[in-house]
């Protein structure tokens, strides 16, 4: 069994009964771009439910300028910064008005959450107190400058969008849950890194739109969280088993797919089996 292919088609069905039909391909657009300076290329990942259309960068204000268009009221966007490209303290300007998203930071990156309205032409403008800070460090040699941000969005992954939307903050303990799980169990070893990386990419290519849907429409959203609260609660036992080895990781996700199959479809296909028989 491919635990690496299995696990997000499993959770490609599971969570589309919830969502009753087919997203837009404009969901979760997925842009890369590669800032050159000073002899190193940096790369930008943004994900959103709007188009990032430019990045320009000035190194002498320390700034990026991302400018957007959205044909949606409600926008909802991550971005993924190399912090050996910029570091330090961030100012966030949308539109030269003052914007205060949410920023997370590890050793490689910094992860910024947007959310905002207003549909058509914006200008967002991230400015960081340090430039460069310890990238000879980072990358091991000056010869060697390019630094992707692929690698460190996949494993550092993403915002939990659905989930947060579904309980209403990072802090509540399901979304803190899939937190845990990620980066203390399945990044810990390679198959589960492999997974992840997998998983992001299904992942982002519709969840924002979702977490939009649910901001709109409590009723959409009280039919997300109980559609998702079985797929918890099994992940839930993954936190408390040990998944030190790769085949470890390998058995436990097997067990995982096979006891969500069991939950999603063949107990509902016996109870309508059963009463179809009547």
């Amino acid at each position: 069994m491919n635990f690496k292919l299995l696990l997000p088609s499993l959770l490609l069905l599971v969570f589309t009964p919830a969502f009753a039909g087919t997203l837009s391909d404009a969901t979760g657009l997925v842009n890369r771009f590669d800032i050159e300076t000073d002899g190193y290329v940096f790369e930008i990942i943004t994900t959103s439910n709007f188009d990032v259309q430019e990045i320009e960068f000035d190194k002498e204000q320390k700034q990026i300028s991302l400018h957007l268009v959205s044909s949606l009221e409600n926008n909802l966007g991550e971005i993924i910064i190399p912090r050996n490209l910029l570091s330090g303290n961030f100012t966030f300007y949308l539109n030269d008005q003052d914007f205060y998203p949410k920023i997370k930071t590890s050793e490689r990156i910094a992860f910024i959450t947007l959310n905002f309205t207003g549909s058509g032409k914006n200008t967002l403008d991230v400015i960081a107190t340090n430039y460069l800070e310890g990238v000879d460090k980072l990358n091991g040699t000056e010869n060697d400058g390019n630094v992707t941000g692929e690698e460190n969005s996949s494993l550092e992954g993403g915002g939990c969008l659905i989930a947060t939307a579904t309980f209403d903050s990072e802090l509540a303990p399901q979304v803190q849950q899939l937190r845990e799980l990620r980066d203390h169990k399945l990044l810990q070893t390679k198959h589960g890194s492999d997974f992840m990386k997998a998983f992001n990419n299904f992942y982002y290519s519709f969840s924002p739109q979702v977490a939009d849907m649910e901001r709109e429409n409590p009723l959409f959203k009280e039919a997300v969280k109980i559609g998702i609260t079985p797929l918890l609660l099994s992940l839930s036992l993954m936190n408390n088993v040990n998944m030190d080895s790769e085949n470890e990781v390998l058995g436990i996700g097997a067990s995982i797919i096979l006891l969500n199959v069991g939950m999603y479809f063949a107990a509902p296909a016996l109870i309508v089996a059963r009463f179809s028989k009547r």
